[in-house]
């Protein structure tokens, strides 16, 4: 093991106190406390990433601070009876990358209790590629699942199709014989939702185009719904009689402007999606339906690209922008 190693370190410097990322040598010792170390071998993008990197990103909140909401790696040492040296782990969510060091590390030390081992059928990259973009969705999927959504029922709206969270969404309902409208405001994105199993393109403008309605025409069984705010009230007042969505993000905003008519006229269901503090039991079975019956038929597609710990101050700032499709992994 090494005696120093690099990590992607965000501080506040300056008489102003900006936040500035760079890539610095930290020991072992500097690591927060936790049962289990793991050498990382990858990490990925994702938007609480980004915001983690600048000021006024309401994540951080004590400097100076490891990011990386998401790792996946190997054991080094463990002091947990759950876990051996040699074990391929995946971690995601809890503490990590806001308030406990994440996977913008070589080695990261964490609570066994946030660890899940790397199902059979799954690489450490591909569980990258995944992240918790991709979990989330799985577990948007599955809750939709649950409440009795089928492909019989009609096709299924994915809005914010080309984030993280959204590509996954359309390749696992396509995967499970949906028909999947993806929703976008890039109209240029059309091909790549396309290869990822979209049936059709649906443009922002006609899941929302500014005027919102009590109840409109029943378009979707359900929809999966990463952006929040207004578009989502307007999702809720086209969904067929007794119909769910999954909201799991606030892109457009937090607050829905939405009456009870879709609720006590047609039986709609609001399903609130929580990858952060998902339970452990549900989380073992969400990542091994991901190495089963929901993972992509290919990951290429998913792979905006693949950078290095160096990258990273550049890359960050593209997901505040808009810029990103689909996902950026870290190789350590």
């Amino acid at each position: 093991m090494k005696q120093s190693f690099s990590a992607l370190v965000v501080d506040k410097t300056g008489e102003e106190q900006q936040v500035e990322a760079s890539v610095q040598e930290l020991k072992l010792n500097d690591l927060p406390e936790g049962d289990v170390l793991i050498r990382v071998h990858y990490s990925g993008v994702n938007y609480k990433d980004s915001l983690a990197s600048i000021a006024n990103g309401n994540i951080v909140t004590s400097y100076p601070f490891v990011p990386g909401i998401d790792l996946a790696g190997i054991v080094v040492s463990s002091d947990s009876p759950d876990f051996k040296e040699g074990d391929r782990v995946i971690a995601t969510s809890y503490d990590i990358g806001v308030s406990h060091f994440g996977g913008y590390s070589e080695y990261a030390r964490l609570r066994s209790e946030w660890i899940v081992p790397l199902p059979e059928n799954l690489t450490l990259k591909e569980a990258m590629i995944i992240g918790t973009a991709g979990f989330t969705a799985a577990l948007s999927v599955h809750r939709l699942e649950e409440n009795h959504t089928s492909p019989s029922n009609g096709s299924v709206l994915v809005t914010g199709a080309t984030g993280g969270v959204g590509s996954f969404a359309v390749a696992i309902l396509s995967k499970l014989g949906y028909t999947v409208e993806a929703s976008t405001g890039k109209s240029s994105e059309a091909a790549y939702l396309k290869e990822l199993g979209a049936s059709s393109i649906v443009a922002r403008e006609d899941v929302y185009n500014g005027k919102l309605k009590a109840l409109g025409k029943q378009k979707w069984a359900a929809a999966v719904d990463p952006v929040g705010g207004e578009p989502l009230a307007s999702v809720l007042s086209q969904i067929q009689y007794g119909g769910s969505v999954a909201v799991s993000g606030l892109t457009a905003g937090g607050k829905v402007p939405t009456t009870v008519f879709p609720f006590i006229l047609r039986g709609i269901n609001l399903l609130g999606i929580d990858s952060v503090y998902c339970p452990m039991p549900t989380r073992k079975e969400i990542w091994n339906r991901l190495a089963n019956d929901f993972k992509p038929e290919s990951f290429e597609p998913f792979i905006q690209q693949e950078v290095s710990l160096q990258d990273l101050p550049q890359v960050l700032p593209t997901l505040l922008k808009g810029q990103a499709r689909g996902r950026t992994i870290v190789k350590l």
